[in-house]
């Protein structure tokens, strides 16, 4: 019976799940939204290399190079869970492992990103 098929009939129900391109769009935004923030910290450790701590703490202190800090730990996390996401779901096929993988990225990038950024706003508000 397989061979009486149009090639129509049998791709059906194999395309898009409709929600790729959301993901899509989420990795290019943060792409787009990470290269200044990169050339900023390029700048920011360029500015640091001669200082000693209590000029990198006086610096990360400074609201907008904190707040600047904050944003790209964040968005790199974010872009990272993103990334690692696609390629969970694009190379592992096992239900179970897909699942376990996607939870343990979603975990280690939340717990990961969070403890960053506690630490910048614990030494830019002068926990150090």
């Amino acid at each position: 019976m397989e061979n009486y098929r149009t090639p129509l009939r049998r791709a059906r129900g194999l395309g898009s799940a409709k929600h790729g391109v959301g993901h899509w769009i989420a990795e290019r935004v943060t792409s787009v939204a990470l290269v200044p923030l990169v050339l900023w910290a390029v700048f920011g450790v360029i500015t640091l290399a001669g200082t000693d701590y209590y000029g990198a703490v006086a610096w990360i202190s400074q609201p907008v190079n904190a707040v600047l800090m904050v944003l790209l730990t964040a968005i790199s996390f974010l872009h990272m869970h993103s990334g690692m996401r696609v390629i969970v779901e694009d190379y592992i096929h096992t239900t179970f492992s897909k699942s376990a993988l996607l939870l343990l990225n979603l975990f280690v990038c939340g717990l990961a990103g969070s403890l960053a950024v506690f630490s910048i706003l614990k030494v830019a508000l002068g926990g150090a």
